[in-house]
C-alpha cells in the first residue's frame, strides 16, 4: 500500500517515446510536478519497484536517486543498507536479526533461506531472502485505488511532547471530518503515518466500527491508532493520516443509543460548520487547538460605524520567458494573479528543463516599480525574490 504522499509509476513504455533515459523522465517528472503544482519531490528509479522504494525513501526532495540496471549496481546500492531499510522490516525483526550478526542487507542476503525461516517464520524468512537478493515480482497496478483523501501536519521541528503529536492529530482529524462532510462523503477506515527525525516512518491503520465523517468518531480512533504505537520519546517529525475507502454519505448507517450526551458533540459540529461556511475556514476549532481571548466589555446600546471608501491601487502580473540573456523574450500581462502563476508554472514545465532560458513573474502597481517575485532558470531552480501574498 502507498503512503499518503507516495506515488509510483512504470517507465518501461516511456523511455522510447520520450527518448530518455529512466534518470531524464525521473528528472521531467519532478519539474513538472514543481512547475505545475508547486510540490518539491525525492524520487527514485531503479529495475524493479523494491529497489526503486528504497532508492525514494533515502532520497530529499529536490533530488532524485538512479539504480543502473546492471548487477554491479545493484549489488553496491543494497548490500551496506542497514537490515531495517528493506520492506517488511519492522523493529522486531530488526532486533532479532540482529542479535544473531545480521546487521546489513548483505548480512542476510549471505544467510540460507533455511536458516531465516527457522529465526522468522515460513513465510518471513522466504520473503525477506528474496528481498534481500533484490528479487521482487511485484508489478505497477494502474488501477485507481480505493477513493481517498488526506492530511499532514509537519511540525517546525523534531517534537517530543506527546501533547502536540495529539494536538496535531485532532487538527488532522478535524480537518478530514470537515472535508468529508462538505464532499456529502464518509470514510470506513483510517491510516495514520508517523515520520521520524531518522527519516523512518510507521503506518497503522484501522476499519472505523461504522463508516463516519464525524470528526469525534474519526479522533477517537486516530488517539486508539496513536496509543497502539506505544511510542517513548520519540523524535516525530511528520504526521498524516488518511481517511480511506470513501463513500456516499447517504449510505451511512449509526448505531442507536440511549445516551443523549452522543448527540451533543455533532450538533456543536454541525453549528461549526455553518460558521466555517459563513465566516472563514479554521474561524473555529476544537477546544484544545483554540487560543485563549480576553472578552472585552461591551458598552450597553448600538455603534454606529463610518466606513470610509478604500482607494484599491491596480495591480498587474507579467511573466517573461526569456531564451539567451541578449535574445528574444516571450511577456505575457494578466490582471489575475492565478491566471499569472499557472501561464508561468506551465512555461516552467514546457520550457524549463532547456538550458538558458530564464522564466520570470513579476508584478507592478500603479504607484510603484516591477519587482521580481519568481525566477526559474535550470541551472538554480526556483529562485523567491520578493515573497507576495498573492502566492501560495
Amino acid at each position: 500500500m502507498l503512503q499518503p504522499d507516495s506515488a509510483v509509476a512504470d517507465l518501461t513504455g516511456s523511455l522510447r517515446f520520450w527518448r530518455r533515459d529512466a534518470r531524464g523522465i525521473t528528472e521531467l517528472i519532478q519539474l513538472r510536478a514543481l512547475a505545475l503544482y508547486g510540490v518539491r519531490s525525492g524520487a527514485g528509479a531503479a529495475p524493479n519497484r523494491l529497489l526503486a522504494a528504497m532508492a525514494a525513501a533515502l532520497t530529499p526532495p529536490g533530488a532524485r536517486t538512479v539504480i543502473e540496471d546492471s548487477p554491479e549496481a545493484i549489488t553496491e546500492f543494497l548490500r551496506p543498507r542497514p537490515v531495517r531499510e528493506l520492506p517488511g522490516v519492522g523493529a522486531r525483526t530488526a532486533a532479532t536479526l540482529t542479535e544473531h550478526g545480521l546487521h546489513t542487507v548483505g548480512d542476510v542476503a549471505d544467510v540460507p533461506a533455511v536458516t531465516l525461516q527457522r529465526l522468522l517464520g515460513a513465510r518471513l524468512g522466504r520473503t525477506l531472502h528474496e528481498r534481500a537478493h533484490a528479487r521482487d515480482t511485484s508489478v505497477v497496478d494502474p488501477t485507481p485505488a480505493p477513493a481517498s483523501i488526506s492530511a499532514e501536519h509537519t511540525f517546525p521541528r523534531d517534537e517530543l511532547d506527546p501533547a502536540q503529536h495529539r494536538r496535531a492529530l485532532l487538527a488532522l482529524a478535524d480537518d478530514l471530518g470537515t472535508r468529508l462532510r462538505a464532499s456529502n462523503q464518509i470514510a470506513q477506515g483510517l491510516t495514520c503515518t508517523i515520520r521520524y527525525a531518522d527519516q523512518t516512518a510507521t503506518r497503522r491503520s484501522r476499519t472505523l466500527p461504522e463508516a463516519t465523517h464525524h470528526t469525534v468518531l474519526l479522533a477517537r480512533t486516530v488517539y486508539a491508532l496513536y496509543e497502539s504505537l506505544g511510542l517513548q520519546r520519540a523524535r516525530v517529525r511528520n504526521i498524516a493520516l488518511r481517511a480511506d475507502a470513501l463513500r456516499p454519505a447517504v449510505k451511512a448507517t449509526r448505531q442507536l443509543t440511549l445516551d443523549a450526551a452522543d448527540d451533543k458533540p455533532l450538533a456543536i459540529e454541525a453549528v461549526a460548520d455553518r460558521a466555517r461556511a459563513r465566516f472563514a475556514r479554521g474561524s473555529r476549532g476544537r477546544a484544545c487547538r483554540a487560543r485563549r481571548a480576553h472578552t472585552a466589555c461591551r458598552s450597553p446600546g448600538p455603534r454606529r460605524f463610518r466606513v470610509a471608501p478604500v482607494r484599491r491601487e491596480r495591480v498587474t502580473y507579467h511573466v517573461r520567458m526569456q531564451f539567451t540573456p541578449e535574445g528574444p523574450a516571450v511577456e505575457g500581462t494578466w490582471a489575475s494573479p492565478d491566471t499569472a502563476l499557472d501561464r508561468y508554472r506551465e512555461w516552467v514545465g514546457s520550457h524549463g528543463s532547456l538550458s538558458g532560458v530564464k522564466i520570470s513573474l513579476a508584478e507592478e502597481s500603479d504607484d510603484g516599480p516591477m519587482h521580481t517575485i519568481r525566477t526559474w532558470t535550470k541551472e538554480h531552480g526556483e529562485e523567491t525574490a520578493a515573497p507576495d501574498a498573492a502566492f501560495p
